[in-house]
């Protein structure tokens, strides 16, 4: 009995040790195959391919790949479908790299086509994933609560945290192990930009969205050391942004100013990311104000409104995850203040309050600042506000963000004198403002400045997540900062 014993451990290790060999093979012959054909790193746009929203990219390695972020098209480009036209059965991992829709809001017609593999994203992005989802099903899909509930159970089912700066191994069927890590890339709470060493030691980085330098809030992002291939977002490719340190006190300008005359003043901004930075400078402005009162001084006194169910929820998340903040930010907790829960900011939940702040601004014409979803006045709370207070001339709407084409922010951006409104038709009356200095995007010296700190490489830029015209102009800096780069302008490629 000793001896059958003893055998069957021998065979079992002796299994272990050829499956080890044949797995070790495979990666060798796979590194083979890629120098044959000339270190191709093979990627496909599935969005964000010559616009900004319906970031979509899929790394094919062999007969099975990554896909890169899954969102859904928006304004004019929401025209194209968010169905998934391509097959899903390579697909052995979904990466995300930050949570804003255009980057993940095509996650259900993915699982509906059959894909059930690992998520990695951040642990903030992790957190945050079920709350814009289920933002997304219920406003946009009309699913039941119930529906809803089964759906994010699934989704977290399938969710893997992992912390910045770490690394997750992704095994592939055929041998192939890929290292995954985060970098911070200071575009909104979680976000980052992936780094993926292959098999064969190349690494492939994809950018997601990077924010703009010097924010107060988050940090900046660092560029990697080493970039074989590059996917760089170009949003704002052939555009300078104003410095971000002078944007609270255009945000105070632009205020006083208004309210000189009565009204409301609207803030259409996203409930990730543009809402938290602007309560962020609020509060220091109050601050500041209440530091060094002033009978002429309109602060104290000013309701600061946010309308925003969604946004409350994320602004809760981003005060769980203070250990990603800036220095600055943190020194603002020590010293006893509260950046995104202040006394003067009042949180409306209720639909029903909601409705009753609307019919009273409208019937009494009183200041008040209004921060209300969505940020390109294409849906959300923000609606009923710019139906019931637009025709009046006293209302100051303030733009803090991109606009993209087909919305209704942009018509109004581009001096709309009537607009349509929840079918109806509706007179502009109002003062419209743009602040660029909340852009969460890169600009272009901010693009620049992070493909020049790439020590090693990269030999191929990919510039997608822009308009054709973004992505020439920035393709024509990039190819002098790095001119032994391939530098490819995404939108003039036929994938078909």
């Amino acid at each position: 009995m000793l001896g059958v014993k003893v055998f069957r451990e021998f065979s079992r290790a002796i299994l272990l040790l050829m499956f080890h060999l044949s797995l070790t093979l495979s990666c060798w012959v796979n590194y083979l195959i890629s120098i044959h054909q000339g270190n191709q790193v093979n990627i496909l746009h599935h969005g964000a391919r010559d616009g900004v929203t319906g970031s979509c990219h899929e790394l094919q390695l062999g007969k099975y790949s990554l896909l890169i972020d899954c969102g859904a098209f928006q304004g004019e480009e929401a025209k194209a479908s968010n169905d998934i036209t391509f097959p899903v059965e390579p697909i052995r991992a979904l990466i995300l790299t930050h949570c804003h829709i255009d980057h993940v809001g095509r996650i259900p017609w993915l699982l509906a086509a059959g894909f059930r593999g690992p998520i990695y994203a951040t642990e903030a992005t992790a957190a945050l994933l079920p709350l814009m989802l289920e933002d997304g099903l219920k406003l946009q899909l009309g699913l039941s609560d119930e529906k809803c509930e089964a759906f994010i159970r699934l989704v977290r089912s399938q969710l893997k945290p992992v912390p910045f700066d770490c690394r997750a191994q992704i095994m592939l069927p055929d041998g192939q192990d890929v290292s995954l890590s985060f970098r911070q890339a200071g575009h909104i709470l979680g976000s980052a930009y992936v780094e993926l060493l292959l098999t064969d030691r190349r690494k492939v980085v994809f950018s997601g969205d990077l924010g703009p330098s010097n924010t107060p809030l988050l940090v900046d992002p660092e560029p990697p050391l080493h970039a074989d291939v590059l996917v760089l977002e170009s949003t704002y490719g052939n555009k300078r942004h104003p410095g971000v340190e002078t944007r609270e006190q255009a945000l105070k300008s632009v205020v006083e100013q208004s309210l000189k005359d009565g009204g409301a003043i609207l803030i259409p901004a996203f409930s990730l990311g543009r809402t938290q930075e602007l309560l962020f400078d609020l509060e220091n402005i109050v601050n500041q104000e209440l530091r060094q009162p002033s009978a002429e001084s309109p602060w104290p006194n000013l309701p600061i409104v946010l309308d925003s169910p969604l946004a409350m929820k994320i602004t809760q998340a981003y005060q769980g995850f203070k250990r990603l903040w800036t220095k600055e930010a943190k020194a603002r907790l020590d010293n006893g203040r509260h950046p995104l829960d202040f006394d003067q900011c009042t949180q409306i939940d209720e639909h029903s309050d909601h409705v009753g702040l609307v019919n009273r601004l409208k019937a009494s014409g009183e200041p008040a600042v209004i921060v209300a979803a969505s940020g390109m006045c294409s849906g959300g709370r923000i609606m009923n506000y710019l139906e019931a207070l637009l025709p009046d001339a006293r209302t100051d709407l303030l733009l803090i963000g991109y606009q993209a084409r087909g919305t209704l922010g942009r018509e109004l951006q581009n001096g709309a004198k009537e607009v349509m409104i929840n079918n109806h038709r509706v007179e502009v009356n109002a003062r419209v403002h743009t602040m660029t200095g909340y852009s969460a995007h890169a600009d272009q010296q901010d693009l620049i400045r992070f493909v020049k700190g790439i020590e090693k490489g990269p030999t191929e830029i990919r510039l997608v997540h822009g308009d054709r015209p973004a992505q020439e102009a920035l393709a024509r800096r990039l190819q002098k900062v790095k001119p032994d780069a391939k530098v490819i302008v995404c939108a003039n490629l036929n994938q078909d």
